[in-house]
């Protein structure tokens, strides 16, 4: 069975990117899975910290208990997604106990945020859970650049930050995080943004950010390794496949397969109507947006 370091590394030579799924509720777990499999494509199920405390995925343990019973190896594997250091609220996690929680249930892929720490912290934070996933033969994620959206009220205004470039990863420091932590990929910021998680913002229509590609090419060609942009719902198709054929190898979807979930629950009160809406979201994504029908062929090798 491929690897998810070599899979990520495939699907940089091919020039695409393995979609990575939130699952905020654990009855998406099983309609992303199915339309992954019957588009005989391949991707990522992951689970956010903050999925655990601001929506009903309820932890680790019961994200990858879902997981077991709907895996499939050739098409899906199980990805820890943000573990920060510090959160969204500005409180310090502990961080370390959590990867290591994950570790030990068999998650395929782990990551650490320490995106909200100085530069000579984040790679301090970066480097000891890179050395404790690697002993387990497991890839570490990390995150450098402010990728915005998950703090409290209202997002930033957005041709704001990308015209000021804020927070975008700076390739001067990528360089150097990469060479001092050995993270298997990196997340950027280069125009993306995570879509709002605060009350009173999280069911409104995703902002269409932009990505500065000529940025991303450099990070690309600077670090060495494949890149990540989360954020990706609602970023213009054009962005996105370009942004593949320069380096990112993963993208996080959240936000689209979220809102349809939940729309269709409140219209019919019924989970079943719900899971239907994301398992026709989640093929219309990979089949129509980002061109990923019969990923699975490009980028795990047959043993």
């Amino acid at each position: 069975m491929s690897d998810l370091k070599s899979i990520a590394q495939s699907a940089v030579k091919a020039g695409v990117a393995l979609p990575a799924f939130n699952v905020p509720y654990l009855p998406m777990l099983e309609p992303i899975v199915k339309a992954v499999v019957d588009l005989n494509s391949f991707a990522l199920i992951e689970t956010a910290r903050l999925e655990w405390f601001k929506f009903e995925a309820g932890g680790p343990d019961a994200v990858a208990q879902e997981f077991a019973r709907w895996q499939n190896p050739e098409h899906v594997r199980l990805h820890l997604d943000h573990v920060p250091v510090i959160d969204e609220d500005d409180q310090r996690v502990d961080y370390m106990s959590v990867i290591q929680q994950a570790l030990d249930l068999g998650y395929h892929s782990v990551m650490v945020d320490g995106s909200r720490l100085s530069l000579e912290e984040n790679i301090e934070a970066t480097r000891k859970v890179t050395t404790m996933a690697h002993a387990y033969g497991v890839p570490c994620e990390a995150e450098l650049g402010a990728v915005l959206g998950h703090e409290a009220g209202p997002p930033p205004p957005y041709d704001e930050l990308f015209a000021s470039g804020k927070g975008f990863t700076k390739v001067d420091e990528a360089q150097r995080f990469v060479e001092e932590t050995d993270c298997d990929w990196l997340s950027v910021a280069i125009g993306n943004i995570h879509g709002a998680i605060s009350d009173g913002y999280k069911d409104q229509k995703k902002v269409a950010a932009r990505l500065n590609l000529d940025h991303l090419e450099s990070l690309a060609q600077t670090t060495g390794i494949p890149l990540v942009l989360h954020g990706g719902s609602g970023i213009p198709r054009e962005y996105v496949l370009e942004a593949f054929k320069k380096g990112i190898a993963k993208i996080n979807i959240g936000t689209e397969i979220r809102q349809a979930y939940d729309r269709a629950l409140h219209s019919t009160d019924k989970v079943s109507a719900a899971q239907d809406a994301v398992y026709e979201r989640t093929k219309w994504l990979i089949s129509d947006y980002f061109e990923l029908e019969n990923l699975r062929d490009k980028v795990v090798r047959s043993n």
